[in-house]
């Protein structure tokens, strides 16, 4: 079991915008480039990235769903109280 991970997210505010980005990336854009367009966070300026984390240190939702990705898996959209996080595990 993987103790920390390296992943980037995208976050926006409505499960409408978080369907439209997944379906950007499915369509094989780049997520760093999607990132820096919308995502609400600070970290979309550096395409996402939120650096590697160990359990504990990110909401529950998305701690959850960060450590069940595989490495260069990109997940459904999960909801916080953030907002829509689209997620990809780099490491």
């Amino acid at each position: 079991m993987s103790v920390k991970v390296h992943c980037c997210h995208i976050l926006v505010k409505t499960l409408t915008e978080a369907t439209a980005v997944k379906t950007r990336l499915d369509k094989g854009e780049k997520f760093g480039d999607i990132a820096k367009q919308v995502s609400l966070c600070p970290s979309g300026k550096k395409g996402g990235d939120l650096g590697t984390f160990t359990r504990g240190k990110m909401v529950k939702e998305f701690e959850k769903a960060a450590f069940e990705l595989q490495k260069g898996q990109i997940s459904n959209p999960i909801k916080t109280a953030y907002g829509y996080h689209i997620i990809k595990r780099i490491e």
